[in-house]
């Protein structure tokens, strides 16, 4: 019997002579990079976004959301029908609490009239950049679960984030760093950790890459001293050649993920620490960041590097800047720590907005500024003063990427505790986002387990083209 018959074409390519199979799937693998761009569903208005994540869900009635009636009912009861079937992260400090007044002052600011707080002046003077949306909803009022459905759609482990979406669905710009890159700031890391930026069912190639502001940028990024550019360049070669025959054999896509990335960090070798360097920037950029020491790591740092990703060609930067959750507490309260985070964050803000703008790049750039959910109009009962996790009505804000400047979405009531006016819920946020991207939400699916998932989930969603130029 002729052994051939016994053979599929995949094991003929993959043992024939000099290795045709292997030089031809090296072709196509060079023609076909996941991360070569994509064609969008139709014109976008943006290709790069940089979301900044204020993790822990910061107080948007300390912030964005001037509420004269909370001013004036500081301390009485709010009234039953706000409170009643509604759950709170913690049912004991936060039920059955007061009403409670912000203790900094609101001017409104710019042409737009925008509300700001006195904690805020960097961020006030740009206002009529920005488009507000006051009306933010979210379904999870746990920290973990309420991060994966803001960064993933999903409050599951597992799922794909928005960064890994959008470069799934436009691949990069860039040749030398990953498409998805994460930046953190704050004494901890994100609850949530490394699921906040994974790819979930979508290959690994799209997963986010965070970068370490000290040492290497990323673990094991440098060789050896004993290893010179000839020696690895031979071994990446050879472990390419080892992995373009296993992909031949298998036609796993994870074996072409692997080789992808073993190419990258090879690349990223040089690029990395070159991004990372930003000793070369000027004075004036610096102080426009509020970056006193280069070398420092610190949200500003991360705000210029950001700055300098989308420059390369990233496509999707994500800042986590921890130490939001203002309960009330020796840590994190509304007196001290709350004006401190204010003042981490809102030079840096206006800074990036301002130098994407100056350097023409925010036209296509999104600016996106939020948190995992707001906080309750009442206080809690605590050694100090905080405020409760809040799902029904928060502020974010975006700037760039076709987004209107200087315009208010979204009203709430009275005490600022759930939304009369135009609600956001968070895949309406995503839909808008991948909108500005030229995608569309519903189009933009992935089959796995034989379901097709996709970033805003099976409920309806809707582009809020009310904030849209």
């Amino acid at each position: 019997m002729n052994p051939l018959l016994h053979q599929t074409r995949r094991h003929f390519f993959s043992r024939c002579g000099v290795g045709v199979g292997t030089m031809a799937l090296s072709q196509l693998l060079a023609r076909e990079d996941a991360l070569t761009p994509k064609k969008t569903h139709f014109p976008a208005k943006a290709k790069s976004v940089i979301f900044l994540f204020m993790a822990g869900g910061p107080s948007q009635l300390d912030m964005f959301v001037h509420k004269p009636e909370l001013q004036k009912r500081n301390g009485q009861p709010i009234p039953e029908s706000f409170t009643k079937g509604k759950r709170f992260a913690f049912m004991d400090s936060s039920h059955r609490t007061n009403l409670l007044a912000t203790k900094f002052a609101f001017r409104q600011h710019g042409q737009s009239g925008a509300w700001v707080n006195d904690l805020l002046p960097h961020t006030a003077s740009m206002v009529d950049d920005l488009a507000f949306v006051h009306s933010c909803k979210t379904d999870l009022f746990n920290h973990a679960p309420a991060k994966f459905y803001m960064n993933t759609g999903s409050g599951l482990f597992g799922r794909p984030s928005m960064g890994a979406w959008v470069t799934y669905g436009l691949g990069s710009e860039c040749d030398e760093l990953p498409g998805f890159v994460v930046l953190q700031s704050g004494p901890r890391g994100p609850r949530g950790g490394a699921a906040l930026w994974s790819s979930g069912v979508l290959p690994t190639t799209y997963q986010g890459v965070p970068l370490r502001n000290t040492g290497d940028p990323i673990v094991n990024l440098s060789s050896p001293k004993e290893i010179d550019a000839k020696k690895q360049r031979q071994v990446v070669d050879a472990v390419r050649e080892l992995n373009l025959k296993r992909l031949v054999e298998t036609g796993d896509q994870e074996i072409s993920t692997r080789i992808n990335a073993y190419e990258m960090a090879y690349r990223m070798q040089t690029s990395a620490p070159e991004l990372m360097d930003i000793q070369g920037e000027s004075q004036a950029t610096l102080d426009l960041y509020g970056i006193k020491d280069a070398k420092e790591t610190t949200f500003a740092r991360n705000c210029l590097l950001a700055r300098r990703l989308v420059e390369r060609g990233v496509r999707f930067v994500q800042l986590y800047d921890t130490n939001w959750d203002h309960h009330g507490g020796v840590s994190e309260n509304l007196e001290k720590h709350m004006p401190m985070k204010c003042a981490d964050i809102d030079r840096p803000c206006a800074a990036l907005v301002r130098d994407l703008k100056q350097r023409g790049l925010l036209d296509d750039t999104i600016v996106v500024w939020g948190g995992e959910f707001g906080r309750t109009p009442m206080g809690e009962v605590r050694e100090s003063t905080g405020r409760n996790h809040h799902i029904d009505a928060f502020t974010m804000w975006f700037a760039g990427g076709g987004f209107k400047p200087g315009v208010q979405y979204g009203e709430t009531d009275e005490f600022g505790f759930g939304a009369v006016e135009n609600p956001a819920h968070v895949h309406d946020i995503h839909a808008t986002l991948l909108h500005q991207l030229g995608l569309n939400h519903e189009k933009l699916t992935f089959r796995s387990q034989g379901l097709d998932f996709r970033l805003t989930g099976v409920d309806p969603a809707k582009v809020l083209k009310d904030v849209l130029a």
